[in-house]
């Protein structure tokens, strides 16, 4: 059954700012621009925190970042619980001390990447493949800073026209493939199944499952009822949206650093310059 096209209703999320300062442009790559974002997100982690570890290029910077604020003793007593094998051996490696939910079932603050952000802080995540234990752990923080750079900046969920990432599970992952393509077929969705490339065999999880990408030529609608449909058939494990999970997004870009911030119904933003910041980059 495909999912009903309904029109899209404004932004429920009022926007407050003030006028962004007029910042000098400087020369920096995307990396420099990760990083950035990244050292931001930290400063928020209070020693005593339960903190959720993401998976990615950005987020490991994030996750250097605590380990060297450790080492310098200006942050203690920190429990890193990581969404990813691959974050378990860096922070391992880093002396981070490390936990998970079942010891600790609720996260102080999650920081993770994103690929795509729309305009209400909702993410597509999962081009990584961590997408699962990503959403476990930051479903159950207090608060999840998402950390992208202005690449990210997307005006629907879908529109870089990039990979929204499913995991399935192995068995039958074509029918799977076929009845995902078929609920967005109004969205001209097509589907494939990700591959390793250096072989061409099937992309395997951390939790052993496939992954099912999905790319749209228009918008998909309603996140929720799309969400629901997705998650009613048998063998999906989870989607890449993150749909009203993130409570912060700091975007660096080359004129400066945007802070957006949910308050109640308020979207709140903030701008830095560069010469602004005293974050250790």
């Amino acid at each position: 059954m495909a999912v009903a096209h309904a029109t899209i209703e404004p932004p429920t999320l009022m926007v407050s700012s003030a006028a962004p300062p007029l910042c000098p442009s400087v020369n920096l790559t995307q990396d420099d621009l990760k990083k950035i974002a990244a050292y931001k997100a930290v400063e928020h982690v209070k020693s005593g925190m339960v903190v959720g570890l993401g998976t990615g290029s950005t987020a490991k910077h994030a996750v250097d970042r605590i380990a060297e604020l450790l080492q310098q003793g200006k942050l203690k007593d920190i429990v890193g619980i990581p969404t990813s094998i691959k974050t378990h051996e860096q922070a391992v490696s880093l002396g981070i001390p490390l936990s998970n939910l079942d010891s600790h079932p609720v996260v102080d603050l999650a920081i993770d990447g994103a690929d795509e952000v729309d305009p209400e802080l909702n993410l597509v995540k999962g081009r990584g493949g961590s997408l699962l234990r990503e959403k476990m752990i930051e479903s159950a923080s207090k608060k999840f800073i998402v950390i992208v750079d202005e690449s990210k900046l997307v005006n629907y969920v879908g529109g870089s026209r990039l990979a929204m990432p499913v995991e399935v599970i192995p068995f039958c992952w074509n029918h799977s493939l076929t009845r995902l393509v078929s609920l967005f077929a109004y969205a001209g969705c097509v589907g494939e199944l990700r591959k390793y490339a250096e072989n061409g065999k099937a992309f395997v999880t951390d939790n052993g499952n496939y992954i099912i990408d999905l790319y749209f030529e228009k918008d998909i609608g309603d996140l929720k009822e799309a969400s629901d449909a997705i998650l009613r058939l048998p063998g999906i494990v989870e989607h890449g949206m993150f749909i009203g999970l993130a409570t912060s997004v700091i975007v660096a870009g080359v004129d400066g650093v945007t802070v957006k911030s949910k308050v109640g119904n308020e979207l709140e933003v903030d701008y830095f310059c560069y010469n602004d910041l005293r974050n250790g980059f």
